[in-house]
Parts: C-alpha cells; structure tokens; sequence
C-alpha cells in the first residue's frame, strides 16, 4: 500500500513524487511507457514562463522552480545548468512580472534591429539526463515506478489515499476538463558549433525564435499552433526554424542537423489547475491535480510540486482551487 500515486511520469509527475516522499509518503508513479514518450523528454527545457499570467501564485511556482534547479545545478545534477540568456526586444516592453523569480536581470545595449535586450542567467535542463536522473531518485528513496495504463483514475482508487493527476494533455479526459488542449510545437536539433547563451526573439513576425544550446546539440524553435494534433515534423517548417535561427545566430549556419521533432504541449485556458478536486474519487480517496502547464512545465515544476505536497499533507479534504 501506498500513501500517495502520481499519475504521470513527465517533469511534473517525478518533481511530485520527489517533493511528496521528502515528506514523508510512500509513493508509486504510474506511466502508460517509458519517460522518452513523454513530451517533456523533448521540451527545450529552458527555464521561462512561456505564455503565462502574472498571477502572484504562478509567480511563487516560478521562482521556487528557478532557485530549486538554480541549486541542483551548484551540485551537478546531471543535465543541469545555469545558462546566459538573451531576450530581443522589437517594441518598448516594461520590466516583464516574471524578472521578480530571477536573479541578476538586467537591460543591455540591443543590437540593431531590436529596440531593446534583456539579459539573465535561467536553468536550462537536457531533459534526457534529468528524468532518469529523477527517478532514480524516486526509485532510490523506496518508491516504485509502475507501467499502467490508466483509463479512468478511479480506476485507481484502491492503490492509495491520496491520488495526484499529472497527466498533461491526458487530464483533459481523465478530469474532464474542457479547457485542456493541446499547443503543437516544432523544433529542430544541430550540433553545437560552440554557442552557450541562449537566445529569444519571441516577437520575431516570421514566428517565435529560440537558441538554446546543450551540451552537445543546439534546440532551435519554434512553433506554438494551438489545437494542432499532428506529430509528423513539417519539412519547410522545419527549414524556416533553421533559417530564422541562423540569421539571429550566424554560427548556426550550416550547422548539421540532428533531428525534427514535434511535441504537443499539455495547455490550459485559464492557466494550469493546481488544486483538490472537490469530488474526490470512490471510497473516500482524495484526487490532487497538477496539470495544463503548456510550454512551462519544466518552469513551474518544482513550485506545484511544493504545493501538492501542501496540498496532500492537510488531513481534510481541503479548498479547490483552479
């Protein structure tokens, strides 16, 4: 028996699992297949609240995410780092809400074409080293990691008292949350031709344009298509990332190309749903969502997991918030 599952083995199910057994629970994870069928195993991973609100709560998510990795990364934890990072300005823009969860953010002198340039150093996570990394965590403090499809979480209501939903894009049927859609995004893989800052131009009018390098290979990006379902990577859009990236960055040029890849961001109107469910599942079990992140489940990982853990430790059933 458990004290607590954690549906979902993405960034936002392991951080849960890890932050619910520092407290103490005895915890499973259950997932559909390996931790790469995820969509955050091919996220860029770079610490930014993509398309969020300036909610005080969505802010405290943020800024406990960044100092947890910004940590992790003093310690070396695998695939994490802190990196330079560069925002290109095309209109005047007032100091964004979300400078508060940084450390050292500055304005600079733009380039030309650019009215102005933001500046900060950002985690920045290679997802393919973390997760394994996670959850042998997990797996090393007495927790299981469990392959189960999961079709109805009352389904799995006698595993534990405590249920929490990560399943991303799924919770849109698992919850029945209408508000639950998916944003298609694009990116291309290059070998690394040398950079290590990582750089935005998110108003560009051809589409949004991102650089950031790993250790071995460079994201370039990207996309954001709302409601768009095909995973099949797109050649000319593909070809228009490389261009777009090359012309901002012109080390990129002709840099060999690794990979195309597309992954469907687990997105929510309304922000993602950190709460108790008020319903609760069959026999009492209490159900604690952690879901609709979209493009920020790496930056908001760790501070809903703060919250969920909160969330699981108070002895009633609690308030819903969502």
């Amino acid at each position: 028996m458990f004290d607590v599952v954690v549906v979902g083995a993405g960034i936002v199910g392991l951080t849960c699992a890890a932050r619910l057994q520092a407290a103490g629970a005895r915890v499973a994870v259950l997932t559909a297949g390996e931790p790469s069928a995820t969509v955050s195993w091919i996220a860029a991973a770079v610490w930014y609240p993509t398309r969020t609100t300036g909610d005080p709560r969505v802010l405290g998510w943020a800024r406990r995410s960044f100092d947890e990795f910004a940590e992790q990364a003093a310690r070396g934890v695998p695939g994490v780092v802190m990196r330079p990072t560069r925002m290109l300005l095309r209109a005047e823009t007032p100091v964004p809400w979300w400078a508060e969860g940084l450390r050292d953010f500055r304005a600079a002198p733009p380039p030309a074409g650019y009215v102005g340039e933001w500046r900060h150093p950002a985690p920045s996570v290679e997802m393919a080293r973390y997760l394994p990394w996670l959850i042998e965590q997990v797996t090393a403090a007495g927790g299981a990691v469990l392959r189960r499809l999961v079709a109805r979480l009352a389904d799995v209501a006698q595993l534990a008292p405590v249920i929490v939903n990560a399943t991303g894009l799924a919770a849109g049927k698992l919850a029945d949350d209408p508000a639950v859609h998916p944003v298609r995004g694009q990116i291309v893989l290059v070998d690394n031709p040398g950079l290590v800052v990582s750089v935005r131009d998110e108003e560009n009018p051809a589409g949004p344009t991102y650089i950031h390098p790993r250790s071995r290979d460079v994201v370039l990006g990207g996309t954001f298509e709302p409601m768009e379902t095909d995973v099949v990577p797109d050649a000319a859009t593909g070809q228009a990332i490389i261009e777009r990236c090359a012309a901002l960055v012109p080390e990129l040029t002709g840099a060999p190309v690794r990979a195309q890849l597309v992954g469907l961001r687990p997105a929510r109107h309304g922000g993602a749903r950190v709460a108790v469910d008020p319903d609760g599942l069959p026999g009492g079990v209490r159900l604690i969502h952690d879901y609709g992140h979209g493009g920020a489940g790496m930056t908001l990982s760790w501070g809903c997991a703060d919250e969920v853990a909160a969330l699981a430790a108070e002895p009633g059933p609690g308030a819903s918030r969502s």
